[in-house]
């Protein structure tokens, strides 16, 4: 799913992703009729594309009718399947195209620790790891609800596994589903909501509804801060 230089729109299954890239390639073979020649119009080897085909094959089943051509790379032509996966995908990326700016949790807080690039910053929420400015103290820390996973607690990475990803409790208060992505938001707080942006899928597969406890995590790397005024 990528609509932006900063998120990488991608539909996953059995721990393979169809991305941007994946996408470019399928929809070159649609257009060429050829796996070879999809390859070629993209300046990528055939091997690899060849690969990367098999690979997405075997997650998300077939893919590419190689049946009208032979094993140098000959005529194939995109299954009803690889179509409807296409589909999928666009529906995602258009979505996500129409929230996804407006979509983050803002909170105000102040620096405590720096660690080059990284600051530990603490706001009402407890602490965050942010790509932090330097020589600012005061700060506005802006989380994206595309960069939060959610998952419930048993399933979540444990307390302290790595300082470069941020870790919230929390409770799901709200649930508001569009066609293929839903916002979430998880109270991590009482007075405070994080937004999360996710797919339909995953609120069906985690069961996510009000008052299901999960944990959220972000990437520190994903977390900016920006500079503020003092009060």
């Amino acid at each position: 799913m990528d609509v932006s230089p900063d998120f990488d729109v991608q539909l996953g299954r059995d721990g393979i992703a169809l991305t941007v890239r994946d996408r470019e390639l399928l929809a070159a073979i649609d257009e060429a009729g050829s796996l070879n020649a999809a390859a070629d119009s993209l300046g990528r080897s055939y091997a690899h594309a060849q690969r990367r085909v098999v690979e997405l094959e075997d997650a998300f089943g077939s893919l590419v009718d190689r049946s009208r051509g032979g094993g140098g790379g000959g005529g194939s032509e995109l299954t009803d399947r690889a179509r409807e996966l296409l589909a999928t995908f666009d529906r995602v990326r258009a979505e996500f195209a129409g929230v996804a700016e407006a979509d983050e949790t803002v909170l105000t807080g102040r620096v405590v620790e720096r660690d080059g690039e990284l600051a530990t910053v603490e706001t009402e929420a407890g602490r965050i790891r942010a790509v932090t400015p330097p020589d600012c103290t005061a700060v506005v820390v802006t989380i994206r609800a595309d960069a939060v996973t959610l998952n419930r607690p048993a399933d979540a990475p444990e307390p302290g596994g790595t300082s470069a990803r941020n870790r919230f409790e929390g409770e799901v208060v709200g649930v508001d589903r569009g066609e293929t992505l839903a916002r979430v938001s998880v109270a991590v707080d009482p007075d405070l909501p994080l937004a999360a942006l996710v797919t339909v899928e995953s609120v069906e597969r985690l069961g996510l509804a009000a008052g299901t406890p999960v944990v959220a995590t972000f990437k520190a790397t994903a977390t900016r801060a920006v500079a503020r005024a003092e009060s």
